[in-house]
């Protein structure tokens, strides 16, 4: 079953996240052409003092 997993900061909203989901699912029907019920789509959300880039801390070059 394919699977996709979307990782990256917080999504405010639930009605945002059920629109991603669709909207990737949509993708991945058109690209496999399986079944719907086929895909799994998992969001990770990440917070800031979670994640550094460039050896920094995401929070850290927010305060930029």
């Amino acid at each position: 079953m394919p699977a996709a997993t979307i990782s990256g900061p917080k999504i405010e909203g639930i009605e945002t996240k059920r629109v991603l989901v669709k909207e990737i699912t949509d993708a991945l029907e058109k690209a496999y052409k399986k079944p719907r019920q086929a895909y799994v789509v998992t969001i990770i959300e990440n917070p800031p003092e979670n994640v550094g880039v460039g050896g920094v801390l995401i929070m850290d070059k927010q305060e930029d």
